[in-house]
């Protein structure tokens, strides 16, 4: 199946956009101009990086420049949602991505699993940097939730005799389950409450629902093995007072 890029897309997302605005104006929110300006962003960028993917896919050097490209902007992105001020902090939250999409990569692409072409390389790995990020910002934002509500028990394990990092360690530690649940969910799910993503692109790349369905799997288990990686290497980080806003840096070091 193709989708041409003519008047009637044009036609279906100013409606879709037209609605989802619609819907948020009527329950009074003040988020509803997002909406349009949202799906115009992504219009400009899916457009621009069409003709960057094109390019990208001819030779494997410049696709994982291309990837490289996506996991700074991934690293921005996490960084400035979850608050980091600082230059430790932001090369912090690179490192903890990179725990997560590196060991991935190597064995999906050194054990022969997918070709290694810029076809294979830009998807693949814009998928997992892309789920790298969503679990480093979920991580964060719980970690730094419990942080700054749990002081008190913070507190309570330095009274007790424990070291800081152990005592940082202890009040997040839950907050990496919480940064692991959606993929978790995903994966049971795959296929019974919805396709993902890969799965439809293979399909619409005119694969065989078998092959489309090898491709997600592939997918869907290197998300769940580097997301834990990504999750625990950013809870060490910030056991160490690496990955941490500068306020509350100083409130746990004070």
């Amino acid at each position: 199946m193709n989708i041409d890029p003519d008047w009637s897309l044009a036609l279906a997302l100013l409606l879709l956009m037209a609605l989802g605005t619609g819907a948020l104006v009527l329950g009074r929110l003040k988020i509803a101009g997002q909406v349009p300006w949202a799906g115009i962003r992504a219009a400009v960028q899916l457009l621009l990086i069409s003709y960057v993917i094109g390019w990208a896919v001819s030779s494997p050097g410049w696709a994982f420049a291309l990837v490289g490209v996506m996991f700074a902007v991934g690293v921005f992105t996490t960084a400035r949602r979850v608050g980091l001020d600082s230059p430790r902090a932001w090369a912090s939250a690179a490192l903890a991505m990179a725990a997560g999409t590196a060991p991935v990569l190597a064995i999906i692409f050194g054990t022969g699993a997918a070709p290694l072409t810029g076809a294979a390389i830009i998807p693949l790995a814009g998928i997992l940097v892309g789920n790298m990020m969503t679990a480093h910002t979920l991580f964060v934002r719980h970690a730094l939730k419990d942080l700054r509500t749990g002081y008190d028990m913070f507190e309570a394990r330095l009274a007790l005799g424990f070291h800081r990092r152990f005592a940082i360690r202890e009040v997040v530690r839950e907050s990496v389950a919480e940064a692991l649940i959606p993929a978790l969910d995903q994966t049971r799910t795959a296929g019974l409450v919805s396709l993902p993503g890969a799965y439809i692109g293979v399909l619409l790349g005119g694969g065989t629902p078998l092959e489309a369905g090898a491709a997600q799997l592939l997918v869907l288990v290197g998300v769940i093995a580097g997301q834990p990686l990504t999750a625990l290497a950013a809870r060490e980080l910030m056991s160490l007072g690496w990955l941490l806003p500068r306020d509350v840096e100083r409130q746990l070091h004070s």
